[in-house]
């Protein structure tokens, strides 16, 4: 087995990046790639992890994409010499989570819930501060059953605590990404909230901005769709890829090699040329 999407407590995952790794060996996978939210910081632990461990490591990253009406995820697989342009963007979107950070915190507190922001920083151990850091704060002040509960009823789209989420722009993002020796992968696509439709069209606009690859396989995805978007994918010409986006404790559903239809994510999805070697 073999992951292309995972996360660690360096963004919203549970699992320390060395800890990521280690999980991984314990599950037999012989490849995993990183890819926390926006940041690159547990890289550089989880690659002497993978070194040790000897099991094939791939350097990666998430990033906001700014839309609407849903959500676009860029993967940057292979992040071997982040650019300078790539650490400012970094900073950039670091800056703009901050800023929705504090409008939760606000909207917590117009709806009478005592919180500071020291307490929710407290819950993300120092590192990048998300919604499933402000879910578990709900569940410890028993106002939610578990953290799916929380964002059921207070942090998903049109729930009282949610605030739209700010990125970049595509086209800066791609480059970043290549720039710094990564390939760009449109991750999980159905979450763009596009008919299925427009999809085609959408994506080969995105092919055309330079994205190569497409995360097909994704585990909040029915695995029929999965079929669908791989063949589409195909189609065009893309790289096709396949992840469970793991986020340990905080996602307690998804399973680390394991994707759509507790499919185990195999060595196939990782013939994608220039790929391998990057770590």
């Amino acid at each position: 087995m073999i992951d292309l999407h995972t996360h660690s407590t360096a963004s919203d995952g549970s699992l320390s990046p060395s800890g990521l790794i280690d999980a991984a060996v314990s599950r037999g996978l012989s490849a995993l790639a990183l890819t926390d939210h926006d940041t690159i910081d547990g890289l550089e632990e989880a690659a002497n992890a993978a070194e040790s461990k000897n099991i094939i490591f791939i350097p990666g990253v998430e990033l906001d994409i700014t839309w609407e009406p849903g959500e676009f995820h860029l993967l940057g697989l292979g992040i071997t010499n982040p650019s300078d342009a790539f650490k400012e963007a970094l900073k950039e979107l670091y800056r703009l989570r901050e800023t929705r950070n504090r409008e939760i915190l606000n909207k917590m507190n117009e709806l009478g819930i005592d919180v500071q922001y020291e307490k929710i920083k407290m819950l993300s151990k120092g590192k990048i501060i998300g919604r499933p850091h402000f879910a578990e704060f709900l569940v410890n002040q028993k106002m939610a059953k578990n953290r799916e509960d929380a964002f059921s009823r207070y942090l998903g789209k049109g729930r009282p605590l949610y605030v739209s989420k700010h990125g970049i722009d595509l086209e800066r993002a791609i480059h970043i990404i290549k720039e710094s020796g990564g390939i760009p992968v449109l991750a999980h696509p159905m979450s763009l909230y596009v008919s299925w439709g427009k999809l085609p069209d959408l994506i080969k606009s995105f092919q055309e901005k330079g994205i190569e690859g497409i995360e097909a396989w994704h585990p909040a995805v029915k695995q029929g769709y999965c079929k669908r978007l791989e063949e589409l994918g195909r189609s065009l010409g893309l790289y096709i890829t396949a992840g469970s986006d793991f986020h340990g404790d905080f996602r307690m559903d998804r399973k680390i090699g394991i994707t759509s239809g507790n499919k185990k994510i195999d060595e196939s999805f990782l013939d994608i040329p220039g790929l391998i070697g990057k770590g």
